[in-house]
């Protein structure tokens, strides 16, 4: 039986209660964030409510690049298909599909292409998501299938569309001009709160001054890359998602940090409230991305603006056989005020399919210099 939103707080509540205990009465934030985000059949992930949609009266909480236009998808598949024969592999694996929507567009527009991969696999650990996947990419089955995790060896073309965002992060907060790592208890009335214990931790930007702030560190995205790198033979990956180079993201005004919480089309800075009801995001450092892929074997092949990538890709061509309304809808995924400028596109690949060839996406405006 499927889960109803509304059974979905009190139970993962007490689970999380119980991690606290069991944690001697202190839970770090990236415990805490998996087990919101993740927890089986209890997570915002991992429960039955309905996420992906345009607007708050079809019961979604938020809307993405795909979900908005599948001009979006379709202009990421010509990426697609110069790096399946660049690299000269016939899979793609996806991360985190979501309600599948972008996987539809890609396999429908590489099918016209003639460049339809032999395998499209989605990686994604909801089971409510990979039943709305299926029926999605019905029209697909025989060329998609899913799994858990990653293989020990791959090869293909990698997206990741809105992936790092939704990854547990550590947070650190300076007061008083000393670190500590914020984390969750509980107070006497049984109801969760923030926590603060010193720490070692530090940025890995140094963040001048000494007036109060709180940020992000982000152990887990990095560590997927590193494992990506480890597993990723030949081929090339693109991950899509806003934030900012390390500079940026560790600006000395930007001192209450990117977590972010969304439910019902609305955003809000607080994810101790309504547990597993809703999502948890913090927008992503690509220069700490980007420097681990590097120390685990995988080259920086482009990095730009959403904007500029789309474009490259040939969007606005794409645009002229399209209605009104996917027109007004591609203007959000280009605008520097909506998703063009604040989302991001970073491009890696082995040393092997690296060489001989500019990932088309970054043929201009390309700003790996800035990471």
């Amino acid at each position: 039986m499927a889960t109803e939103p509304e059974s979905v707080a009190s139970p993962l509540l007490a689970r999380v209660a119980g991690a606290i205990a069991q944690a001697g009465g202190w839970l770090p934030f990236d415990r805490f964030m998996a087990m919101s985000l993740y927890q089986p059949g209890l997570g915002y992930y991992a429960n039955a409510a309905r996420k992906f949609g345009h607007l708050p009266q079809d019961g979604s909480d938020f809307v993405t690049a795909p979900e908005l236009t599948p001009l979006f998808g379709h202009a990421l598949a010509r990426q697609v298909a110069q790096a399946l024969e660049a690299t000269s592999t016939d899979e793609v694996w996806e991360f985190g599909a979501g309600s599948g929507a972008l996987a539809q567009q890609v396999l429908d527009a590489l099918t016209v292409l003639g460049r339809a991969p032999a395998r499209y696999t989605i990686v994604d650990l909801s089971g409510s998501l990979r039943e709305r996947q299926r029926a999605s990419l019905e029209a697909h089955a025989g060329r998609v299938h899913w799994a858990d995790a990653l293989p020990e060896r791959m090869s293909g073309v990698v997206l990741g569309n809105e992936v790092l965002d939704a990854m547990p992060v550590q947070l650190l907060v300076r007061l008083g001009g000393e670190w500590f790592e914020r984390g969750v208890t509980l107070d006497g009335g049984g109801h969760l709160v923030w926590a603060d214990r010193p720490t070692d931790l530090r940025p890995p930007f140094e963040v001048p001054g000494e007036h109060d702030y709180l940020t992000e560190i982000h152990p887990q995205a990095e560590a997927f890359v590193r494992t990506l790198a480890d597993r990723l033979q030949r081929g090339a990956a693109f991950l899509l998602d806003y934030g900012f180079p390390e500079a940026e993201y560790y600006h000395p005004q930007r001192a209450m940090g990117t977590l972010m919480c969304h439910r019902g089309h609305r955003s809000d800075s607080e994810p101790l409230v309504d547990v597993g009801l809703k999502d948890i995001t913090a927008h992503v450092n690509f220069t700490g991305v980007a420097l681990a892929a590097q120390d685990a074997g995988l080259g920086v092949i482009g990095y730009t603006s959403q904007g500029r990538f789309l474009l490259n890709c040939g969007l606005l061509d794409l645009a002229q056989r399209a209605d009104v309304r996917q027109n007004a809808m591609m203007q959000k995924l280009l605008n520097e005020h909506e998703m063009g400028e604040l989302f991001k596109v970073l491009a890696l690949a082995p040393a092997a399919s690296a060489e001989g060839w500019v990932p088309m996406g970054f043929a201009t405006g390309d700003r790996s210099h800035r990471l």
